[in-house]
């Protein structure tokens, strides 16, 4: 019998700290809605571990695996991309990182794989696929793709005891705008306490998946304000929250084999430029325009104008992405880095078989920014041609990356 583990560790920072998410706030944060934690799932050798927090860099993510008491190569470290937590990746999307955040973070990560490893037992682990609960929409084109797939995994002891419940879905946890100033998981806190009241002692891990054009159904561009929405407050976020879990709740099981394996690939990410104006050129406008734009607008173009003069002239190396393929018990967990969009999610669910529960996450093991499908870079937008200023990029991912990086996990997957 396959021997599994959970647990979870308190990464809620205090008051004060930025907030990471929104060019339009720069306010810290003055409270706290929901905890923030750092959340593992442990099924024999392999891990995965969820943070709440909008990004967990490469560097960092190769340091909580190398530390911890499981084989690096078995484990995922994925952020949840919440837009209501601290600044967590350092040199990215546009604000200074508190160092001992960023310390305990992955302090924090580290010790939670390590507890829910020393707390593995006999465990009996089944799947099941949760009916489409009608939450995400694709914002960038409407009726657009979305990737509705609802995966539930139930691990339980051999004693009937909820060990863990693990679900994923995409769509983007930023049913809060830029005026909430209180850190929160977003809609999966929602998700993860009904679940968590539904399996009493049971950990509930959620996985963000492949968001990076899908959200409740606003344009990117509306979180350029800090102006109160009806649509975005904490009574939406938990209508949504709840009715993604109640779908998973209906979920019928299956019983899933009693193994566990990791595969890794690492595909070369190259850039391309979407700006056709000189970097001075750029700032020198941007920098004019601020003069007489609204506040969150105003900050939006500092932000801009400083990547232009700081950031944009410098020609990047290709970032080495890695790709990782878990198979817990037969069950695919496809973990890519970055705001991945629906159309690859898809691809690769065709690729396994539609019909088959899978995982396919994004934010894992990295968060430099969206990679778009080829197919997007003729529409433009933020996540094609403005994203990657927030990001710290000099410039966008080149088209075909978000391809590479389907191929790889298709290829990891297959091999299993």
């Amino acid at each position: 019998m396959i021997r599994a583990g959970a647990a979870i560790v308190d990464i809620t920072p205090t008051p004060g700290l930025p907030m990471s998410g929104f060019a339009a706030r720069t306010l810290p944060a003055e409270g706290v809605h929901d905890g923030l934690t750092v959340r593992a799932v442990v099924i024999g050798e392999t891990a995965i571990v969820v943070a709440d927090v909008i990004g967990i860099d490469a560097a960092m993510s190769a340091r909580i695996r190398k530390r911890c008491a499981l084989p690096a190569e078995n484990i995922v470290v994925a952020a949840l991309h919440t837009h209501g937590g601290p600044v967590s990746m350092a040199g990215r999307l546009s604000v200074a990182a508190d160092l001992t955040y960023l310390e305990r973070l992955e302090d924090a990560c580290v010790a939670v794989i390590d507890k829910a490893a020393s707390l593995r037992r006999p465990a009996r682990i089944t799947v099941g696929q949760g009916s489409d609960p009608g939450v995400a929409r694709n914002r960038r084109h409407p009726g657009g793709p979305v990737d509705t797939c609802l995966p539930v995994l139930r691990i339980c002891g051999e004693d009937g005891a909820m060990i863990a419940v693990v679900t994923a879905y995409a769509c983007h946890p930023v049913v809060l705008g830029a005026d909430n100033r209180h850190w929160t998981a977003d809609y999966p806190h929602f998700v993860r306490r009904a679940l968590e009241e539904a399996y009493p002692g049971g950990v509930a891990l959620f996985m963000t998946g492949c968001v990076g054009d899908a959200n409740t159904g606003h344009s990117a561009h509306a979180s350029i304000t800090l102006s109160a929405s009806q649509d975005r407050t904490f009574d939406t976020a938990g209508q949504v929250g709840r009715r993604i879990a109640e779908a998973a709740l209906h979920a019928e099981e299956q019983p899933v084999s009693d193994r566990a394996s990791a595969r890794n690939g690492t595909v070369a990410l190259g850039f391309e430029r979407r700006e056709t104006e000189t970097a001075a050129a750029l700032e020198q406008r941007w920098r004019t325009e601020a003069l007489t734009a609204e506040p969150a607008q105003r900050a939006l173009l500092g932000y801009w104008a400083d990547w232009a003069k700081t950031i944009a002239p410098v020609v990047p190396e290709p970032i080495a992405a890695r790709v990782t393929v878990l198979d817990w018990g037969g069950v695919p967990v496809v973990a890519l880095p970055g705001e991945i969009f629906a159309e690859t999610a898809l691809s690769i669910r065709a690729a396994l078989g539609r019909d088959r529960p899978a995982f396919v996450i994004g934010f894992a093991d990295d968060n430099p920014g969206y990679i778009p499908p080829a197919s997007e870079f003729r529409f433009g937008g933020y996540e094609v041609d403005e994203a990657h200023r927030y990001y710290g990029l000099p410039m966008s991912f080149a088209p075909g990356s978000a391809e590479a990086l389907a191929g790889c996990a298709i290829g990891l997957a297959i091999d299993n």
